[in-house]
This record gives C-alpha cells, structure tokens and sequence, in this order.
C-alpha cells in the first residue's frame, strides 16, 4: 500500500499542514480573512474550479476552520464563516505574507499589512508573551512538550534538559 505523505507522529507542524497544507486552503483562508464569505465570491477571487472549492471548502468546515451557513433555501445556498481555530490563523497569514514580501518580491510589495488607525505600514514580528522577545532571538528552542511521542522524544530535547543546563551555567 503507498503512503499518502508523512505519518502522524504527533507533530503539530505536520497536523496543522494536513488541514491547510495546500494552496487553494491558504487562499481560501486568506480571502475569509479579508472578509469573503461566499462560494461564488471565493470562486471568483481565485478562479478556482467549483468542484476544488466545493472539496477544500468542506474539508476546511470539517477542521473546525471554516463553519457552512445556510442564508437562502430557494435556491440552497450557503455562507462560509471563519470559527475561532480560523480567525487564530490570521497572525500566521500575515507572517506568511511578510515573509513571501521580504525574500520572494524581487519586483516589491504587492500586498502590505497597515495600520487601520495610523495609515502606517505593519512590520509583523513574533513575540513571546511572557518575555516580550522576538521568537526569531537563538534563546528560544523547540522541545519536547508533555504530550510528545517517544519519536518526538528522540528528536527534541525535553524542557527538563534546558531547565538542567540553565541551573549548571549559573
């Protein structure tokens, strides 16, 4: 039997790449983001095939991203509204967004993140809550959370072992 891509380990790169892992999901995400809702709005917006959007429409609704509303019974038609698991995809969009402008635009920006109250230019970066530091700073480091699985085990160091070398550098 072929595999159909990577076995689920547990990794939560790897399950949030199998609910929106395609281009036609990013895209859809990115329009309900900036506030379509409907399928032929979304259709035209992407040119994409119905029977592709139809598929990646309800694949999404069934990932808890995206929920199906009913506005019109005569003719059945439907509304296609961001849940909150889909309105928390909106800083990874914009991270995305800024990442594709800054190392693959070599014409320039052709979509920005402003400043609703100021007019000004975002320049989006990723923190961490607690410390206010910027997640791209060589302190952070991924680990093995309290859930991983032994293969995960293996591959990154438990929060223990940071814990243990931090106590033996002071």
């Amino acid at each position: 039997m072929k595999r159909k891509g990577p076995t689920d380990t547990g990794c939560p790169v790897l399950r949030s790449l199998k609910q929106v892992g395609d281009a036609w999901s990013f895209l859809i995400l990115r329009d309900a983001l900036g506030g379509s809702t409907r399928f032929d709005d979304f259709q035209r917006n992407l040119d994409i095939a119905p029977n592709i959007l139809s598929g990646r429409l309800k694949a999404l609704d069934e990932a808890g991203l995206m929920e199906r509303r009913r506005y019109s019974d005569h003719p059945p038609r439907d509304e296609y509204h961001l849940t909150e698991r889909g309105r928390d995809f909106r800083p990874i969009m914009q991270a995305l967004l800024a990442w594709g402008n800054r190392h693959f635009a070599p014409e320039g920006e052709s979509v920005v993140i402003v400043n609703r109250e100021t007019g000004r230019q975002a320049e989006p970066v990723m923190i961490d809550r607690v410390s206010g530091r910027p997640l791209s700073d060589p302190v952070f480091a991924q680990a093995a959370g309290p859930a991983a699985s032994e293969r995960i085990r293996r591959r990154y160091p438990a929060i223990s072992e940071f814990l243990q070398a931090r106590e033996a550098g002071r």
